[in-house]
């Protein structure tokens, strides 16, 4: 029998649907916009809209940003919010520096598959000891659409270190050379539409491979609320894939994702690369992050407790 996580790599994006609060066109008309799913069947989230701020498709998604009255601006792909002027910080910093925190020794060469909102490429940059910035987003209006609506995660994008690549993430990773990354970070939507194919066997696979023999990869990997027989699978794939080194699953709360939570998959080809306790030193020193301002989420006290899990799911993922 097909699992949930395969029948949604078959889906259309188109069917995680604006739902009520959007007008035909898809844009979020003032009054509600309410965020519906097949990954949250039943529910919805519902935010307040001020202002309509922009609306196109691209060539792969359809891509909205309206004014919310509590949350900022907020980016819809393909229906689904991606972020908000509010709580992106949550996210972007817990799926950054918990992998690079976690390093045994301090990432140089770091690559960002997905992210094209540039808030995971302002977290990387607060690492001095970072080298070279890389990044792989497979839609070019994404960036764009944040420099004009999200300067603050867009700021990533101005670091010279930085290094863009405007292409599927997958066929990128089938090029690398084996163990060219200190850290990948697979900053995905949901595992349906042009995100499907980060979520397979193949994907990681080529993960595993790009990876240095110490390297670490943090995925997002869903909530243990609304998706859990999908990261039982996903988290069942990586120590296949990993069977020789570390596998674990943390989560962050925010408040604009579905069911508030949102979990990432981490991975490493050493087993004595512990993801439990950091390793490298809190960013927030650095003269980057000086000039970004102060980190608001991820701290070294957060960082073991993220691992954390309650009983249901760490029952569901076994030692997870």
């Amino acid at each position: 029998e097909e699992s949930r996580l395969d029948k949604l790599r078959k889906s259309e994006a188109g069917s995680a649907a604006m739902g009520a609060g959007a007008d035909a066109d898809g844009l979020a008309k003032p009054g509600w916009f309410a965020e519906t799913s097949e990954l949250w069947p039943g529910q919805a989230f519902t935010l307040q809209v001020e202002e309509n701020l922009f609306h196109e498709r691209s060539k792969y998604q359809d891509v909205v940003v309206f004014k919310s009255k509590e949350y900022g601006n907020v980016l819809v792909l393909d229906g689904v919010i991606q972020c908000t002027d509010r709580d992106e910080f949550a996210y972007q910093e817990m799926i950054t520096h918990l992998p690079l925190c976690s390093l045994p020794k301090a990432a140089k060469r770091v690559l960002i598959i997905g992210g094209g909102d540039g808030g995971v490429l302002r977290e990387v940059s607060r690492h001095a000891t970072v080298e070279t910035i890389e990044i792989c987003e497979l839609d070019e209006m994404v960036p764009k659409v944040a420099e004009q609506f999200f300067p603050k995660m867009a700021i990533g994008f101005h670091d010279p270190r930085v290094k863009c690549h405007f292409e599927d993430g997958f066929k990128f990773l089938e090029r690398t050379e084996p163990g060219t990354y200190d850290a990948i970070i697979v900053d995905s939507s949901d595992p349906v539409g042009p995100a499907a194919s980060l979520f397979g066997r193949s994907f990681f696979e080529l993960v595993h491979r790009a990876l240095a023999d110490t390297g670490v990869v943090c995925t997002q990997a869903e909530s243990m609320w609304l998706h859990l027989d999908i990261i039982r699978e996903l988290h069942d794939l990586c120590r296949d894939i990993f069977a020789k080194g570390t596998v674990r699953y943390a989560y962050c709360c925010i408040p604009t994702y579905p069911s508030g939570q949102i979990g990432f998959m981490m991975c490493s080809k050493d087993p004595n690369v512990g993801f439990d306790e950091p390793k490298q030193p809190c960013p927030e020193s650095s003269n980057r992050s000086k000039e970004l301002g102060d980190l608001r989420y991820y701290s070294h006290q957060i960082h073991p407790a993220a691992f954390v899990l309650p009983q249901f799911a760490k029952k569901a993922l076994g030692s997870a």
